[in-house]
């Protein structure tokens, strides 16, 4: 049987979704002859970690306790039913896990798994790498953090997955690193990687005001709690920055041009949730509605998306034609083209849903299933 330590940072919805789908998996992985062995799990504020890292893991029904805790809001630290297995602070998490990972990373072997939307894990990542731990992620941050962050964590190619951070479980990292390892050179990368823009503009291009849509969105569960979290296009240049950093281009978050849906002047600095949603978001409709007329006109569509080619890197709204797989995007999905020399007239699409707790927590489990033939 192949073990697999792991500690998982971040107890969110994805990092909740993806002990769910350990525990689940348990017969079907036993039969594959693999077991994950979790041995440690954080939020912002606890640790816990099994009473000995070297031979015990987190039970079953631990992690189903951690499920239900942080789903009802709680700290980690609220958990009683612990049996033998240790609580710690945050400011003693990350000396912590080090030294789990100090004990495991070049013996058994560990695999951290960063389920987080913190930038405050990159130290422990790196610390990590040079322990010798494998490194799983579904947080974009660490990989779009500065050049230096970025080159640590992937000075061990064989050691680090995160097909994650594109397109949750959708085969994006795994497919252009195949292609660049042919020897293929990808000279052009067109998505769209946000399953709440992708419905945004599919929706106000059935003639919906974007004001409704926005609202629309939001109640259905795409958004952010902060709508302006989506709709700035951060979240799309991070994903961006990721792609063309795996081309080999050395660009930072600063180097991207960013269209952002809503002028500065309606930021979550400078304006309420409640007041964007009941005033200013509708100030936006006209533009909008132009802008789709317009392309509407000229025979195509509007979508927001990335575009990766030669030394730009932009994201915003493009005008596309409507026979492009981009163009016929419709609803939540991602879609991806990718042109190399080999897909030069006709790209390789990938789409699918790109977004969402399971589906992202189920690229995660795929990841860390993916590195067990580095564990002895």
């Amino acid at each position: 049987m192949k073990i697999i330590p792991l500690i998982l940072m971040g107890c969110g919805g994805v990092g909740r979704q993806l002990l769910q789908h350990i525990v689940s998996c348990r017969s079907l992985h036993a039969k594959q002859g693999v077991h994950l062995r979790v041995v440690g799990v954080s939020d912002s504020k606890s640790l816990i970690i099994a009473s000995d890292v070297k031979q015990k893991e987190l039970d079953d029904n631990i992690l189903a306790e951690v499920c239900r805790v942080k789903s009802d809001g709680s700290s980690l630290s609220k958990i009683t039913s612990l049996g033998e297995s240790q609580v710690f602070s945050n400011s003693e998490s990350r000396t912590k896990v080090l030294d789990i990972a100090s004990i495991l990373g070049k013996s058994t072997g560990l695999a951290l798994v960063d389920c987080s939307a913190s930038s405050e894990t990159i130290g422990v990542l790196k610390e990590g790498v040079n322990l010798g731990c494998c490194v799983v992620l579904a947080n974009k941050k660490p990989l779009t953090s500065t050049l230096e962050d970025y080159d640590k964590l992937v000075s061990h190619p064989c050691r680090i997955r995160h097909e994650s951070t594109v397109g949750a479980g959708l085969p994006v990292i795994s497919s252009i690193n195949r292609i660049i390892s042919s020897g293929d050179p990808i000279h052009r990368i067109v998505g769209s990687l946000s399953g709440t823009l992708g419905y945004v503009m599919s929706e106000v291009e059935d003639g919906k005001p974007l004001s409704q849509v926005v609202k629309s969105a939001k109640s259905l569960g795409y958004t952010e709690p902060d709508p302006r979290d989506d709709l700035s296009g951060m979240d799309v240049a991070r994903k961006a920055l990721i792609l063309a950093r795996l081309l080999g281009k050395r660009i930072d978050l600063g180097s991207i041009k960013i269209e952002s849906l809503y002028p500065e002047e309606m930021g979550p600095n400078e304006m309420s949730v409640e007041d964007f949603l009941n005033g200013g978001v509708v100030k936006l409709d006209n533009n909008i509605e132009e802008r789709v007329k317009k392309a509407s006109l000229n025979g195509n569509v509007l979508r927001y998306v990335c575009v990766i080619e030669g030394a730009r890197c932009d994201v915003g709204i493009q005008e596309l034609p409507k026979n492009l797989a981009l163009g016929r995007l419709r609803g939540s999905d991602n879609v991806l083209e990718i042109y190399s020399r080999c897909y030069n007239e006709q790209p390789l699409v990938i789409q699918g849903a790109g977004a969402g707790n399971d589906t992202t927590a189920a690229g995660v489990l795929a990841d860390i299933l993916d590195i067990q033939d580095l564990f002895p």
